[in-house]
């Protein structure tokens, strides 16, 4: 066989959540909810749907491979240059590109930990040197991070807010850690649950790039834009950061029909406001409902919640899932005794705590 990259051996494959129709053939259930990919459980609007059929009637050609609607759409919306942004499938892709194109054997990459997986995943397959700081309290321990910068650090990855804790750094903390790491060290801002935070603290990442060339920002169409299934996120950075990982980026790696569903998001404004209103009214239930359970929980500013189920949360994990409600078990992250549950429908949510108080 092949010899492969020594480095794949020491990744743990990623392992998403099992989808609806898996769950129901395996355990023969009729209805089955899914609580585990932090997907918006609403579909795309109507302007949206509209927008992917018309662009599925040219799918027998390749798409624009550099996104120019989506493009200069979202630059206008984020007031910046058109040559700041990157098209990925998922901003996955761009984490992993940046990782390719700026750190190699020899060099070090510092995460917290737990953190998003891929972070791990792609610092691991470039054979740098990975630094996992453990959270403080379910959020980010900067001292401890500063503490881990040296002349080899290439990418420092803060997830804003993070997974699997919801929990986010503020502007003054952002701007106090930028003010100690080198200019040659990029700093990595994932910022997927972006839409989701109405904190009036939270960072404005796209400011701080005029200060700090080093800073990088990806967000997603997947989280609060319900496009999950057609995978485009973006990354945001100077044009120097941007024409290096455009010589990376696969050619055509964002659909035409992920690309005309995003540019018509951007013009259904009203749409999505409903969603967060809906979004921070279920995590309201949640919350309360939690509380009177007795059950713990982290106060989330993203579209989860982890959950403290107190005892084994594998055995919480499986027996709801029995039950045909999907959520995330924890115990993977090193966080055993809690959960990850995405905010649902109305409907979802109650099901989810009914089926959990039965269980607990």
């Amino acid at each position: 066989m092949q010899a492969a990259n020594p480095y794949i051996y020491k990744i743990k494959p990623y392992v998403p959540g099992k989808p609806i129709n898996e769950v129901r053939r395996e355990l023969g259930l009729k209805s089955v909810i899914k609580l585990a990919s932090n997907e918006n459980p609403y579909p795309p609007s109507p302007k949206v749907l509209a927008a992917m059929c018309s662009a599925a009637r040219e799918v027998n050609r390749y798409p624009d491979g550099g996104c120019f609607l989506l493009r200069r759409s979202l630059a206008r919306k984020l007031n910046i240059d058109d040559d700041q942004l990157i098209f990925g499938n998922g901003s996955d892709e761009i984490i992993v590109l940046a990782v390719k194109a700026f750190a190699a054997k020899g060099d070090d990459i510092i995460i917290a930990k737990p953190s998003f997986l891929i972070y791990e995943i792609a610092s691991t397959l470039s054979g740098a040197r990975l630094h996992q700081v453990p959270l403080k309290d379910f959020r980010y321990d900067l001292d401890a991070m500063k503490a881990k910068i040296n002349a080899r650090t290439k990418i420092i990855f803060i997830g804003n807010p993070d997974n699997p804790s919801g929990t986010y750094i503020t502007q003054r903390q952002a701007e106090d850690f930028l003010r100690c790491v080198p200019k040659t060290t990029m700093v990595f801002f994932d910022e997927a649950y972006f839409e989701f935070v109405q904190a009036r603290d939270y960072p404005d990442t796209l400011g701080l790039m005029k200060k700090y060339p080093n800073v990088m920002t990806t967000r997603t169409f997947s989280k609060m834009y319900g496009l999950a299934g057609l995978r485009v996120g973006y990354g945001i950075a100077s044009p120097a950061i941007i024409d290096i990982l455009n010589r990376l980026r696969e050619p055509f790696n964002v659909n035409s029909i992920a690309q005309a569903a995003a540019v018509a998001v951007l013009g259904d404004d009203a749409y999505y406001r409903k969603i967060a209103r809906d979004v921070e009214e279920q995590r309201q239930f949640l919350y309360r409902s939690l509380e009177s359970m007795d059950i713990a929980y982290e106060v989330s500013f993203t579209n989860f919640i982890l959950v403290h189920v107190a005892g084994d949360s594998t055995q919480t994990a499986n027996a709801l899932l029995k039950k045909g409600v999907i959520i995330r078990d924890m115990a993977a992250w090193g966080l055993k005794g809690y959960i990850r549950v995405s905010i649902g429908s109305a409907s979802e949510n109650k099901r989810f705590i009914k089926t959990l108080g039965e269980i607990l």
